[in-house]
């Protein structure tokens, strides 16, 4: 992996319709309300409270400050100035495919009325490129509840691949919980992934 400290600061992505930039403090109330939104939440747990996701974006940007690389704040220029994230973290979790080692995933959440238009493939793409170009990293996996379908078209429109043998139990999900069947689909440095 590249060194982080060549990567810190304000490693922005860009395209015309989307920017991935550092978080400011003005992040923090949308990222609030979208968090407290149950349809964007659907397949998580639980919605987060003012306190849980002011703490999780605190989380983020230091992963960022630290690693030079995390869940970036997702603009919209000349629509929104946040509307979410998209970005790359570190798996944090015991599962049959972390076993071998350090595994980076590639995720992002946007704000409802921002769906549906592209906005996720497009920020995500940008994360991706980053990931293999600038990071150099040889995988980049992505994964979800087995019933979020919206989030499995992106990873399928991003060039992701799913194996149904790779799909796991989430282990911070207790055994029997509705969302703790989760797929994991996976893109391998060049392979077809929009850029």
């Amino acid at each position: 992996m590249t060194n982080a400290e060549e990567l810190r600061g304000d490693a922005l992505l860009a395209t015309e319709r989307v920017r991935l930039r550092p978080w400011r403090d003005a992040d923090l109330a949308p990222f609030a309300a979208l968090n407290a939104d149950p349809v964007v939440m659907e397949h998580f747990p639980a919605v987060l409270s003012r306190a849980e996701s002011d703490a999780a974006a605190e989380r983020i940007r230091r992963e960022l400050a630290e690693r030079g690389f995390g869940l970036w704040a997702l603009e919209l220029p000349g629509v929104a100035p946040f509307v979410g994230f998209t970005g790359l973290s570190v798996v944090r979790f015991d599962a049959p495919f972390t076993r071998a080692g350090e595994v980076i995933e590639i995720g992002w959440r946007i704000a409802r009325e921002h769906w549906g238009r592209g906005y996720a493939t497009e920020a995500a793409s940008q994360a991706l490129a980053f990931g293999f170009e600038r990071l150099g990293l040889a995988e980049i996996v992505s994964f979800t509840a087995a019933g979020n379908e919206k989030s499995r078209r992106v990873m399928e429109k991003l060039g992701m691949t799913h194996d149904p043998t790779d799909d796991f139990e989430h282990p911070s999900l207790a055994p029997g919980h509705p969302l703790r069947r989760h797929v994991l689909y996976r893109i391998r440095r060049g392979e077809d992934a929009p850029t």
